[in-house]
């Protein structure tokens, strides 16, 4: 499993790069305008989640703000159109570069693990998607607004949780990594 230390940091420095990029432009040209247009945040933020009455809440909100829906819709349609398969992608790259597959603390680990390990970035970018598809359906009035409304809360807590799992892996493995390097051990 040593293909991961051949994808060179700077291809990882240049997709986070660019994450940052398109994340400034996501918070600057839509996410602050939202909130200055409605005094209230979007949905993508509620990192603790949310439920359906605050969905609902959203779309009233919505419905009398021609302004603040046309950003949401040119927001799931512009930068978060692109953010989850590059995020994806650079937390895959990552958990590749710091190999979780071998051994470590002298206990080799479970290539099943390993392969679970490696699918959890595409959780991730799959309820990314799914939360911005059913934020498109459930804020558009149409016959699967309700449904989508529904689904919303949920994909927005396998998002988060699925991050939080990637960033605690990510962690875990870059703190093993330089344990075994300052210990001589590889």
């Amino acid at each position: 499993m040593n293909a991961g230390r051949r994808i060179p940091l700077w291809i990882i420095a240049l997709l986070a790069a660019i994450c940052l990029g398109v994340l400034a432009w996501t918070t600057f040209g839509f996410v602050v305008p939202f909130k200055h247009e409605t005094g209230q945040v979007v949905l993508d933020l509620y990192f603790a989640g949310y439920d359906e009455l605050t969905v609902g809440r959203m779309r009233r909100l919505l419905g009398q703000n021609e302004i603040a829906n046309n950003l949401l819709r040119a927001m799931y349609v512009g930068p978060e159109l692109i953010f989850p398969a590059l995020f994806t992608a650079l937390l895959l790259l990552v958990l590749m570069r710091l190999r979780p597959g071998g051994s470590y603390s002298a206990r080799p680990l479970d290539p099943f693990l390993v392969k679970l390990v490696y699918a959890v970035p595409f959780i991730y970018g799959f309820a990314d998607y799914g939360e911005n598809i059913s934020s498109l359906v459930a804020f558009g009035g149409g016959v699967r607004a309700d449904q989508a409304a529904q689904l919303l809360p949920w994909l927005t807590r396998l998002k988060f949780a699925s991050l939080a799992i990637c960033l605690i892996v990510i962690a875990r493995f870059a703190i093993i990594g330089a344990m075994h390097q300052d210990g001589g051990e590889t």
